[in-house]
């Protein structure tokens, strides 16, 4: 619709424009984005990341975990245009949005991931996907008794559902992610 920078996305040439913003929204430094660049490019040389290649990225970095249902989410939430591919001002975006963020910003991008239904909220079964999820990305096993995602799930929102409507804000989701040992070390490792 007339908009000059749409011409570039996808491109394999990174602009001083592209820099610039990939700066202002993230911690990375110039040299960073370009060596970041330099390797989206050497897996994508067309400058488009697709599903498949996508999860062949996260099985590399999670070899023991089943990374499907996860990768489902977060690509639909990292392609931002809803072209089918991510490109590479989406990628690094996402990388900074996940690996970078402080933990509350990070949660925030997990609920917007499985905020299936785009509502605001996440409810039971949305929150069931997203523990299982997880729970598959890093290799997690033991799923019986405290574990079950029903059971987590159904305890996260008993517990953190402060109006009672069986569903949770983004606000009590952070909340409760950051008080359950067990999810905080899934979707947030090294925090």
């Amino acid at each position: 619709m007339g908009n000059k920078g749409a011409k570039t996305r996808g491109s394999t040439t990174l602009t001083s424009r592209q820099i610039a913003m990939l700066m202002a929204n993230t911690n990375y430094t110039e040299r960073e984005i370009r060596e970041w660049h330099e390797g989206f490019l050497r897996d994508c040389p067309n400058g488009r990341l697709d599903k498949k290649k996508f999860r062949e990225v996260h099985r590399q970095f999670y070899p023991q975990g089943k990374v499907d249902n996860f990768c489902k989410h977060a690509f639909a939430t990292f392609d931002q245009n809803n072209d089918g591919t991510i490109d590479f001002d989406e990628f690094l975006l996402a990388i900074s949005a996940t690996n970078q963020c402080n933990l509350d910003d990070r949660l925030s991008v997990a609920f917007d991931m499985y905020d299936i239904s785009g509502d605001g909220f996440i409810n039971r079964k949305e929150l069931i996907k997203l523990i299982t999820a997880m729970y598959d990305l890093a290799g997690e096993t033991n799923r019986k008794g405290e574990n079950k995602p029903k059971k987590r799930a159904t305890d996260i929102i008993a517990r953190i559902d402060v109006n009672g409507d069986r569903k949770l804000s983004k606000y009590e989701f952070i909340a409760a992610c950051k008080n359950d040992p067990v999810i905080r070390r899934l979707l947030a490792p090294n925090t």
